[in-house]
């Protein structure tokens, strides 16, 4: 395995969760996507009053995680490879919403998203974002962590780059360009983004994506509509101690 090394821009973005290995994140901030619909999900039961969401690296630890906790004090959530995990509450954001959340903790375990937010935890502090919430994310980063890098993280999907994250990690950009100014510290992987951001809007973005039409054909259309909306919620989901939580 290849050195990591230290990034020299401010704001860089990494296309999949696997390029973690390649950055050193101590002393940077880590943005975490998953569109459709790991941090859709997490952004939406933190904003409807879930104490918390525990990420889980797989079904073993969620379930071990799970039998810590009082029984009916936390909902078990999550899915492999796009399934719903045996005895689990469904992972998508307006289905885990309809199972009631507000004041349990989620123990959420998920193929990507929750791996890539693992994966990100040496950063100095780590965040939850979708297109959901995104203004609050950047307006929370820029308030709170002013001169630090701000790495975004694509979950990806099986070592694969997905259009939706990468959709999502523009829209980021887009927002951070909108308060830094034009001159600010972009990496070109972090112009990419937001050059393909600006290439269409995110419904039919987002529902063209592999991902998005996988869904479709489940019948999920809905879930993609929801998590396609730009920055309607104002919770910031912020990694401490193995929970995230809503930042201040």
């Amino acid at each position: 395995m290849a050195a990591a090394v230290q990034l020299s821009h401010k704001v860089h973005v990494l296309g999949r969760k696997e390029e973690l290995d390649t950055v050193l994140l101590p002393g940077k901030v880590a943005i975490v996507l998953d569109v459709l619909f790991a941090t859709s999900t997490i952004v939406t039961a933190v904003a409807h009053g879930a104490s918390a969401v525990i990420p889980a690296l797989d079904e073993a630890a969620a379930r071990a995680e799970s039998a810590r906790h009082p029984a009916g004090g936390c909902v078990l959530a999550g899915e492999l490879y796009a399934e719903t995990l045996p005895g689990f509450a469904p992972p998508t954001p307006l289905a885990l919403l309809a199972h009631g959340v507000a004041g349990k903790q989620v123990i959420y375990s998920t193929t990507n998203g929750t791996v890539a937010l693992a994966g990100a935890a040496a950063a100095d502090e780590v965040y939850a974002a979708a297109l959901l919430n995104a203004r609050a994310v950047v307006d929370h980063v820029l308030a709170r962590h002013p001169g630090q890098t701000v790495l975004i993280v694509c979950s990806g999907s099986m070592g694969n780059l997905n259009l939706e994250d990468y959709y999502g990690a523009g829209y980021l950009v887009e927002l951070l360009a909108e308060r830094l100014g034009e001159g600010a510290d972009f990496s070109d992987a972090a112009r990419l983004a937001r050059a393909f951001y600006r290439s269409g809007d995110p419904l039919p973005t987002l529902l063209d994506s592999r991902v998005g039409r996988m869904m479709t054909a489940r019948g999920l259309g809905h879930e993609i509509e929801y998590a396609a909306q730009r920055s309607t919620l104002g919770v910031v989901p912020w990694l401490r101690a193995g929970r995230l939580v809503p930042a201040a």
